[in-house]
């Protein structure tokens, strides 16, 4: 094992211990809540072994002509996916799965509608998809679940010869993240995690002009997920069985950073070139989510369950440095009445940019560039891949384009022999933010290392390239 995962993991076990300032119990952060933090877990990390059987970075699976895909879960994610999948050349649906009935129903309708096959249906329990990961004729199972289905769905389609796509994160725990690597590293199989915002125009604009040299050496970075949640959190036929409440119930940390941190880690060249060393993480108290509950639960029984003090906080903030001595920001807030922002600053030694508020911004100085420079840079430095389907991703739609560009991708790498933009490894770092940010609010805003997935080869592997494209 490198020194780095070894530190991470004594200083883990001794968390677990209570050994670290005294324990959990006497240094809490003021307003935390560590009922969430499965200490027996983060034991159970201490104890793995894991040595690098094959890098998965820069990896070209065998070409396929023709990407057969199945789609676990139809709910808001897996419908959409469902809808923007046929317009793009050399893919078929060709299974669906949900426990539900009726959104079953409603895909096949839409297949209809468009004039495809009707998809061979895996349904009626909480298992079935299963069976469809076991069904030879599949090359891609996507998944569109739960948090906690992601890593045990993509394992199983891994372990059945499939390549694997998850919604995010890929994965909620440390030992989770290690299954995906070492499952993915075995296999040789493909785990992607469908981070749709590294596919944003923005945030490709800035990535290649990072490529490009125009910031300079980029050495700090800060990304977020600030969006205000509650009305679907608390909608009854939102999230199945109020899955993503019980999350923010249970749980005190940065719960989604892949958004804000998936397009800076690229354009940082995080496990490429760079790595995370260590993070701290700071959450205030929640002034919204329980409040919101006990009104809601004198009006309808049905939220009594809900109506507790134990809900994390409004913001979280969760700083990064990595062994370069670069810095990096993630926040995370889903109950304050604020606009949307996914902050995406992008800072070098000779430029920056700043994504929100809208418009987007960037500068080379003191000043950011007025309308016409910008425009300049637009057409200087927009990559290939969004010259060639940016118009049609924005009339396919999926988050302004950016879930259609993440999906033509994908298959655009399959079947043309490219290595994926996200591997395994990028899914595994991304997704153990949150893990680590709750040990770290629990343990009084200490620091704790962050695991090498890669396992020393970040120093070796080569940056994204995303102006390599098919045919």
């Amino acid at each position: 094992m490198k020194t780095n995962r070894r530190k991470f993991f004594q200083i883990a076990g001794l968390a677990g211990t209570g050994l670290i300032a005294g324990g959990m119990s006497s240094c809490r952060q003021s307003g935390a809540d560590t009922r969430s933090i499965n200490l027996e877990s983060i034991r159970r990390a201490a104890e793995l072994k894991h040595s690098q059987q094959f890098n998965m970075s820069g990896y070209v699976a065998p070409r396929l002509d023709t990407v057969r895909i199945g789609i676990i879960g139809l709910g808001v994610r897996g419908s959409m996916a469902l809808e923007r999948l046929p317009y793009i050349e050399g893919v078929e649906v060709v299974a669906l799965s949900d426990k539900y009935a009726e959104p079953m129903a409603k895909s096949q309708q839409y297949l209809a509608e468009k004039g495809l096959k009707p998809a061979k249906e895996y349904g009626g329990n909480v298992d079935a998809w299963r069976e469809m990961c076991e069904n030879p004729d599949i090359d891609l199972i996507y998944i569109c679940t739960p948090w906690q289905w992601h890593t045990p769905m993509a394992v199983y389609a891994m372990e059945n010869d499939k390549h694997a796509a998850t919604e995010i994160p890929a994965a909620v725990t440390i030992e989770e993240a290690w299954q995906l690597v070492e499952t993915s590293e075995r296999t040789r199989k493909h785990c992607m995690m469908l981070e749709n915002v590294c596919y944003g125009f923005f945030e490709l604009l800035t990535l290649n002009m990072a490529r490009q040299g125009f910031f300079g050496e980029v050495i700090h970075a800060e990304g977020a997920y600030i969006h205000d949640l509650r009305d679907m959190l608390f909608d009854k036929s939102y999230y199945s069985d109020m899955w993503r409440l019980k999350e923010n119930q249970t749980r005190n940390g940065n719960l989604y950073p892949t958004h804000g941190l998936g397009p800076v880690c690229q354009i940082m060249n995080i496990n490429r070139g760079d790595q995370m060393e260590y993070l701290t993480s700071m959450s205030g108290n929640d002034f919204h989510l329980a409040k919101t509950a006990a009104e809601l639960a004198k009006k309808d029984d049905f939220y009594k369950e809900f109506a507790t003090d134990s809900y994390r906080g409004n913001m979280n903030t969760t700083t990064v440095r990595t062994h370069k001595g670069k810095t990096i920001l993630i926040q995370h807030d889903v109950t304050s009445p604020r606009p949307y922002s996914r902050i995406h600053l992008v800072s070098g030694t000779e430029g920056i940019a700043r994504q929100y508020p809208l418009p987007g911004r960037i500068s080379k100085g003191h000043e950011w560039l007025n309308e016409e420079e910008m425009k300049a840079v637009e057409e200087k430095y927009t990559p290939r891949m969004v010259k060639l389907i940016g118009e049609m991703a924005k009339k396919v739609g999926g988050h302004g384009g950016m879930d259609f560009i993440m999906d033509w991708r994908l298959i655009d790498c399959l079947r043309n022999g490219i290595p994926l933009d996200q591997d395994v490894y990028d899914a595994a770092l991304w997704s153990v933010i949150a893990p680590l940010s709750e040990w770290s609010v629990a343990n009084r805003s200490n620091s704790i290392d962050v695991p090498d997935f890669t396992n020393g080869a970040w120093k070796i592997n080569l940056p994204v390239d995303i102006d390599r494209i098919g045919a």
